[in-house]
């Protein structure tokens, strides 16, 4: 009975993957209420059951894909690919108001600049701190502040080893956690109350997953202005990574 519903779940990987991060989230939302009465947001506790299992499945298979490498849960590696993490993030984009986006003007394009450019300096200031002294280390690891997404995009196109890459990545994940807990926390202080502040506030933030689900805490009205700029945020920073960034790394290191 337990190898056809096996072959049966293995078969049907994708709405596998989709019950089962349903339920990791259910679990997630449970614990955020009776654990912390709401003020850590269910998602950021998903993303470290996330980590964790993606340590137990690698740890178990000697594989690269966390848990997606077992059989069972092969569907989560589709479901957490690029295809549907950029089809949610447009969708949630196809939400924002036209006439409410153009409130934010050029305080966003701002904050959009000023987001990208202070956490790079940032994560580039800790790498030199720790030993990594060539430009493309620190651009790499000073990209991961940005977001994770922005990380790998420019170690892959400046050539980075592997560990680097990881740095950046791990970087950038503890960027979106932050986020995540300490938006519903400084709400109140930021005036996150409108449009306009979400979209500066995505500005500033960067990280898609941390600005949405930090929002969703606070006012899920909020969520797709927020997410906009920080999606504007993500495609900036892989633009000027690679070039502007490392050009004046490489100009002030050698």
């Amino acid at each position: 009975m337990w190898e056809l519903i096996e072959k049966g779940l293995a078969n049907n990987g994708l709405v596998t993957a989709f019950a089962f991060v349903g339920v990791v989230m259910w679990i997630s939302v449970v614990l955020s209420k009776r654990l912390t009465f709401g003020r850590i947001h269910g998602s950021a506790i998903a993303i470290v059951i996330g980590l964790v299992l993606a340590w137990v499945g690698g740890t178990l298979t000697g594989g690269q894909k966390g848990l997606a490498d077992v059989a069972l849960f092969s569907g989560i590696g589709l479901m957490g690919g690029a295809m549907l993490r950029d089809f949610a993030i447009v969708a949630t984009a196809f939400e924002v108001q036209a006439t409410e986006a153009r409130k934010a003007g050029l305080i966003g394009a701002i904050a959009l600049l000023l987001g990208t450019v202070l956490p790079f300096i940032v994560g580039a200031s800790i790498a030199w701190a720790f030993g990594y002294r060539d430009a493309i280390s620190m651009t790499t690891i000073g990209a991961g502040a940005v977001t994770y997404i922005v990380g790998p995009v420019t170690g892959a196109a400046l050539g980075a080893s592997s560990d680097v890459v990881a740095l950046s990545i791990a970087t950038g994940l503890i960027k979106a956690i932050l986020v995540m807990v300490g938006t519903p926390m400084a709400a109140r202080w930021m005036g996150l109350d409108n449009p306009r502040s979400a979209m500066v506030f995505g500005g500033l933030a960067g990280t898609v997953s941390g600005v949405t689900a930090g929002l969703a805490a606070t006012d899920r009205r909020l969520v797709p202005y927020g997410a906009l700029t920080a999606t504007f945020h993500t495609g900036l920073g892989c633009l000027l990574g690679p070039s502007v960034l490392y050009f004046i790394v490489r100009g002030i290191v050698g």
